[in-house]
């Protein structure tokens, strides 16, 4: 039981490195199904176009789950049309688009995994560039062949030029070859720049790193208990009106945050070092409340934006 009981915990600690591995194959998955079973190069004047949607368009589609699936994203973005001030709060109007950042870099992870796995198979590139009619492309690609290549290069992906088949394979092993160049450069550059990204993201880090650590715990059991007490809420709540709707009987009184407390509590956290609180919710409950009975209800009335509501 100890045993499993220290697997369970080394998984959780590394999940987030678990769940990029997966991704990565869910990722390469993905584009070999695409290769084996939807792609199809024309072998015509429309390899371009052809080879650039099956490279571009999966990472575009990816880029927007990224966004509808980040909770960030919602939280920054509900009602912020109505409300201003919910995306460029007083002190803090660059905090909208540092989080707006944060959540972009987020969502790129998955698009960079799909162009970085397709560039290094080769087929889409292939595909792509041997539809090109651009003559300073042609040369380089060309160069050293015969002249039926500037006018059959379409056709090497299908292998239907007049050329000789092992000058058709060069070709085609060529362009796969430059396809590959450029997706480990991706990759390289894109691990170049997160590791900046995390290197200045700690260096400007206004806590230490065992501060961050129990920050990072802190936000992950508020978010648990959070969803627990969401439902537990949600039950009895729904079990009381189902009740009295039955009953035909006045309801008790339920106690329930206002809406202004809930508008404060959906707001983006910002960490300050004289008062150390670790979620917005945090914050809330420790500077931004007042309890006060009105009416036989629990009522929270907020200090900071009972004026601005």
């Amino acid at each position: 039981m100890d045993a499993f009981h220290g697997i369970l915990k080394f998984l959780l600690n590394q999940k987030t490195v678990i769940g990029y591995s997966f991704m990565a194959l869910l990722t390469l998955g993905s584009e070999r199904l695409f290769s084996l079973v939807a792609f199809r190069c024309p072998c015509s004047t429309e390899n371009v176009l052809y080879g650039l949607v099956f490279l571009f368009a999966p990472a575009w589609v990816l880029l927007i789950l990224g966004f509808f699936l980040n909770s960030r994203a919602w939280r920054l973005f509900t009602g912020c049309c109505i409300n201003h001030r919910k995306i460029f709060p007083r002190g803090h109007r660059g905090r909208f688009f540092h989080v707006l950042g944060q959540i972009t870099l987020s969502s790129l992870v998955a698009p960079v995994m799909w162009l970085s796995v397709a560039l290094l198979n080769g087929t889409f590139y292939e595909c792509a560039m041997s539809g090109t009619k651009s003559s300073r492309l042609l040369g380089l690609i060309c160069k050293g062949k015969p002249k039926e290549c500037w006018e059959e290069l379409h056709k090497v992906s299908c292998g239907k030029t007049s050329m000789t088949p092992t000058d058709n394979e060069e070709l085609k092993l060529s362009l796969q070859a430059q396809s590959q160049i450029l997706g480990w450069c991706l990759i390289c550059s894109a691990s170049f720049f997160s590791l900046l990204t995390i290197c200045f993201a700690r260096c400007r880090s206004k806590v230490s790193y065992l501060q961050l650590s129990f920050w990072k715990m802190y936000a992950e059991k508020e978010k648990e208990q959070l969803e627990n007490t969401f439902l537990d809420y949600a039950n009895r709540l729904s079990e009381r009106n189902l009740k009295c709707f039955f009953e035909n009987k006045r309801p008790d009184v339920f106690p329930m945050p206002t809406f202004a407390a809930w508008e404060a509590a959906s707001e983006l956290h910002s960490f300050h070092q004289r008062q150390q609180h670790y979620s917005t919710l945090h914050r809330v409950v420790e500077d931004g409340l007042e309890l006060s009975p009105e009416e036989n209800e629990t009522t929270i009335v907020l200090r900071a934006t009972a004026h601005d509501v």
